[in-house]
């Protein structure tokens, strides 16, 4: 851990140009056509490439060095957004849907490449700690980068939004390149990769379901967790127009601000309960977690008073940040060699989830109520978590549970599925 709090600073530096930058482009893309359908086009690109780069840095991840795929993937970033800033007004508009494809791509690839290298940058006995202090850097970041981009934009100009946001990626990769870190199994850097480009290949989701059927079904619930990410993102705005119609605004504001100190409270909590108990929540953990998330998120637009609402809005920010937490410590739980393909297949799920349930819910809310709306997509992650729940309780029912032997569960780092991630399986 020595080194991790200056490299969760420039992740959070990036990730605040991230969500600048999805605030700023948008806005711009709107401005520059006039049209909310190339608006939409913009959108519906850069969530594509993220899912069809999800699968591409899973293999990426596993056979290059992960602090230069990183480094690279920022440096990229800032200078396509430098290539927007300095063309001219005429070519702007042509660059931006290219300027969606890299950053799409790159920010799954940097995305996938550093979930796959905290347990050999802390160690695999910190990553719950590790991955807390990312989540938690993450969340300040959005509330900085959405509360700051209207301001921004309107005070300072486009120009402005797109050189701050270069310059964030500049000071990510310069502290990534500077800090000493090593971010692949000693094994695997001794020998240049040789060993993870061995690995089996043959990763579709057949032989994963045979090999590895509870991380599946993480990852799915993790993918239905994005189509009810989106809908309460969709609903929100109507929700908030329809509660205070002269400041639709400020109910955005108290969801996102509440929903972020939860987010906090939680990682705090997770890190002191894990130290404590000397072991890393599992499965069951992560499907409770997602329920409370789901059920606090309908609670939310269920038309209760503020301070009801807000407070239904703390607990779902709160199970948010433990599952993320929780599900991401599972996935490192596997062998190095394998972690950058589970992670590229988890963001390509969860991408394809939330891309999908953008259009969807859209569509939905063109005539139901967004309670309605929400009920039903945060309902569908509910009932597939409770069946990973009733899946967990007949294996606990068929199989002897076996000795506390290691910190992060009952079969050692990997958990309940530990055997079928030593082959060719997998692994929030």
């Amino acid at each position: 851990m020595k080194y991790f709090r200056l490299l969760v600073l420039g992740n959070g530096i990036s990730a605040y140009g991230s969500y600048l930058n999805m605030v700023a482009l948008n806005v711009f893309v709107y401005d520059a056509t006039g049209s909310a359908l190339a608006a939409g086009l913009f959108m519906a690109v850069r969530l594509a490439t993220s899912v069809v780069s999800g699968w591409v840095s899973g293999r990426l991840v596993s056979v290059h060095d992960r602090k230069r795929l990183m480094v690279g993937a920022d440096l990229c970033q800032a200078v396509a957004l430098l290539s927007l800033l300095l063309a001219p007004d005429g070519v702007r508009t042509g660059l931006l849907y290219a300027l969606a494809v890299v950053t799409g791509g790159c920010s799954t690839l940097s995305q996938v490449a550093l979930r796959s290298s905290i347990p050999e940058i802390v160690g695999s006995e910190h990553r719950v700690r590790a991955n807390g202090l990312l989540v938690t850097g993450r969340s300040l970041a959005m509330i900085a980068g959405f509360a700051s981009s209207g301001v921004v934009v309107a005070q300072l100009g486009y120009s402005a939004a797109f050189a701050l946001d270069a310059a964030t990626f500049l000071v990510s990769a310069t502290v990534l390149f500077l800090l000493p870190v090593r971010t692949r199994a000693a094994e695997d850097a001794a020998d240049g990769g040789s060993r993870a480009a061995s690995a089996p290949a043959r990763w579709t989701v057949r032989v994963l379901l045979g090999t590895a059927p509870l991380l599946m079904a993480m990852i799915a619930v993790r993918a239905v967790d994005g189509l009810g990410s989106s809908s309460h993102n969709v609903a929100l705005p109507l929700y908030s127009s329809s509660l205070d119609p002269d400041h639709p605004a400020t109910f955005i504001s108290q969801f996102w601000a509440t929903w972020a100190i939860g987010n906090i409270v939680a990682q705090q909590v997770i890190g002191r309960v894990t130290r404590k108990a000397g072991r890393t929540p599992g499965e069951r953990a992560f499907a409770l977690g997602a329920i409370v998330m789901s059920a606090g998120f309908i609670v939310v637009f269920s038309g209760l008073p503020t301070v009801p609402a807000v407070i239904a809005a703390l607990v779902a920010g709160a199970a948010d940040g433990f599952t993320e937490t929780v599900y991401v410590s599972r996935l490192q739980s596997a062998p190095d060699e394998q972690r950058g393909r589970l992670f590229g297949l988890s963001a390509s799920a969860e991408n394809t989830g939330f891309g999908l349930g953008m259009l969807v819910s859209g569509a939905l809310l063109e005539r139901f109520s967004p309670l309605e709306v929400v009920a039903a997509f945060h309902g569908l992650a509910i009932v597939l978590c409770a069946a990973l729940l009733l899946l967990l309780t007949l294996r606990r029912g068929r199989t002897p549970a076996p000795p506390a032997d290691g910190p992060d569960g009952p079969d050692g780092p990997a958990g309940p599925d530990r055997s079928a991630v030593k082959t060719e399986g997998h692994g929030r």
